[in-house]
């Protein structure tokens, strides 16, 4: 069909090399124009190739050098990442349109090609990073895609959602999700130091953190804090850090965290949980027999 979109897969070794051409200028050109501190060096040196040259090589997971073409001419590319051993992520890296190829909805077009594309090569959905570019942002939300979640392309499925504790104290998707969290309540991200001591917290058996999942990937997050009340001679938990990525919400997950942070509580005689919340949060937890007392905490005893 004249004008149509097809992607292509760059697999000779002259696709490969007009691939990474266009890769390096469209890094000079649209993500590093005016960059001072070296960062582009990275993307532009041989190490960053040599990098993605390992995954785009392994047998599984690995990353696609993809052009988009309309009437046989290149008009743009993009490098995707299908992680089909866990949930079915595609993760974009790059996406570009050529600036003389850009305007009357080509990069809307090559876009959704792209989406089609990874669905059939077994992606669920498509996630990527748009840098803070507003543009950007503009320009995928227009897609269908949202914030810190899937876009509306995927899951087709609504696959089962399951909580579990985190065994993992250095678990890269805790880390994503508390940036999520910290993100959303103005907070700062996590940096290296805040790490170490987290990490520490969940080491000790201090904080015991709660993970829902849908197969492999985290979607949400509670915790409780463990302390000795004097005035109850036992000890007690502070229930926290509840966030439910954007996408996931409204489907009864942060009702599931609560229920086993609850049952934890029971199972390791820990017989008072509280939590302050938001009183747009009242409902969930006096749906779970939380009660409110004078001060405005939420707890729960048993």
């Amino acid at each position: 069909m004249e004008n149509r979109i097809t992607v292509r897969e760059a697999v000779t070794e002259i696709e490969i090399a007009a691939f990474w051409e266009q890769l390096y200028n469209y890094y000079k050109r649209d993500i590093f124009p005016d960059s001072v501190d070296g960062e582009q060096n990275h993307f532009l040196g041989g190490e960053y190739r040599q990098h993605m040259e390992i995954i785009h090589k392994r047998p599984q997971d690995r990353c696609y050098y993809l052009l988009f073409y309309q009437n046989e001419q290149n008009v743009g590319f993009a490098m995707p990442v299908i992680y089909t051993s866990e949930d079915g992520k595609c993760f974009i890296m790059d996406f570009c349109v050529y600036p003389e190829f850009r305007g009357n909805g080509m990069g809307k077009e090559c876009a959704r090609a792209l989406l089609k594309w990874a669905e059939k090569n077994g992606a669920f959905y498509a996630e990527l990073n748009y840098s803070g570019n507003v543009r950007r942002k503009h320009f995928w939300q227009s897609i269908g895609f949202v914030q810190n979640g899937s876009d509306q392309w995927g899951p087709k499925e609504r696959a089962p959602i399951s909580v579990e504790i985190l065994t993992d104290s250095e678990d890269w998707q805790l880390q994503k999700l508390e940036n999520g969290f910290r993100a959303e309540v103005g907070g700062p991200a996590l940096t290296e130091e805040m790490c170490s001591r987290l990490t520490a917290a969940i080491q000790n058996g201090k904080t015991i953190f709660f993970l829902a999942k849908r197969g492999y990937r985290a979607v949400g997050m509670c915790s409780i804090t463990r302390y000795f009340s004097s005035s109850l001679c036992s000890e007690t938990g502070f229930l926290s850090d509840i966030y439910i990525e954007p996408v996931f919400r409204k489907r009864g997950i942060a009702h599931m965290l609560c229920e086993a942070a609850m049952d934890f509580c029971k199972e390791n005689n820990i017989i008072n949980l509280s939590v302050f919340c938001s009183s747009r949060e009242e409902n969930l937890f006096q749906h779970l027999n939380f009660n409110t007392n004078v001060s405005v905490i939420l707890m729960h005893s048993h």
